[in-house]
């Protein structure tokens, strides 16, 4: 009896479809490939969000040899390769998804991402300016500023970074590369500033950490911030402290900062020991 239950709805379905017109016929397969579409469409989304980089990349190669005329696909390949961190090959795909018919502002911005990922700064450029200024995300203005560093127009920089940080509730990120942009300008004050900022909305960015460090170190203060830290990152940013110290000349504090932070590791901190060593040979 549980059998023949089970087999009862696929019965029912052939019987249906057995007494459906031709014209019926047709709408119950448009019907079906629409669902397989959106089938389709949500495993595209989980490949690029969820699944592991390389198996992503592979799935899309696969999609987009069997659909070339598929830009979705295309544009898909382009985002897992990035996410792999393949730039070069990356470039390509973009390159194929913004000469289509089908290329978006957006594609444009992330073809420049890719640019930029491969070290391609005025190709980079040349996209970002294809884009209208109507077109403001956070992401166009995060890659402007970048793009502006590497001219060194600070001044560009400065407002492309203000920008992107009104443009999304997560700047931890942008605040740093904006400090770091300061830190390499000299500008070590305005560099702290933000690297604070940065920490204060992420607390665990301890790129932000280091880099406070630094930006305090290059003016001489050899304190540590007063930032949330875990006893392993304490004693790195003491190395970094230390290392900043014996770069200015400042020997006798160095010293003091790299056993500072051998005592605080939990465990053998082999480059604060191995800086240690090099320090005292050379005295």
């Amino acid at each position: 009896m549980r059998y023949a239950q089970a087999w009862a709805p696929t019965a029912l379905a052939l019987l249906v479809l057995g007494a459906c017109t031709p014209s019926e016929e047709i709408d119950v397969t448009r019907e079906l490939d629409a669902v397989n579409v959106i089938d389709e469409s949500n495993l595209n989304t989980l490949m690029l969000n969820s699944a592991d980089p390389e198996e992503a990349v592979a799935y899309f190669q696969r999609a987009s040899k069997e659909m070339p005329e598929r830009v979705d696909l295309q544009r898909g390949l382009a985002k897992s390769m990035v996410r792999s961190g393949n730039a070069s090959s990356a470039v390509s795909a973009w390159q194929k998804v913004v000469e289509s018919d089908e290329v978006t502002d957006e594609d444009r911005v992330d073809f420049a991402d890719a640019l930029i990922r491969a070290g391609e700064w005025e190709r980079a450029q040349q996209q970002l300016d294809s884009v209208p200024p109507t077109f403001e995300t956070f992401k166009r203005y995060r890659l402007e500023a970048m793009v502006a560093d590497s001219e060194k127009d600070w001044r560009a920089a400065d407002s492309f970074y203000e920008i992107a940080v009104g443009l999304t509730t997560r700047p931890s990120g942008v605040l740093n590369n904006w400090g770091y942009s300061k830190l390499t300008r000299g500008d070590f004050r305005g560099a702290e500033k933000l690297f604070n900022e940065a920490i204060g909305y992420d607390p665990d960015l301890f790129i932000a950490k280091n880099n406070l460090v630094l930006a305090r170190g290059a003016q001489r203060n050899y304190a540590l911030p007063p930032v949330p830290v875990t006893q392993v990152e304490r004693a790195q940013l003491l190395h970094t402290l230390a290392l900043s110290a014996i770069k200015q000349g400042d020997i006798a504090t160095g010293r003091g900062l790299l056993r500072e932070a051998i005592d605080t590791h939990p465990q053998h901190f082999e480059a604060a020991v191995r800086a240690l060593r090099t320090l005292d040979s050379e005295a």
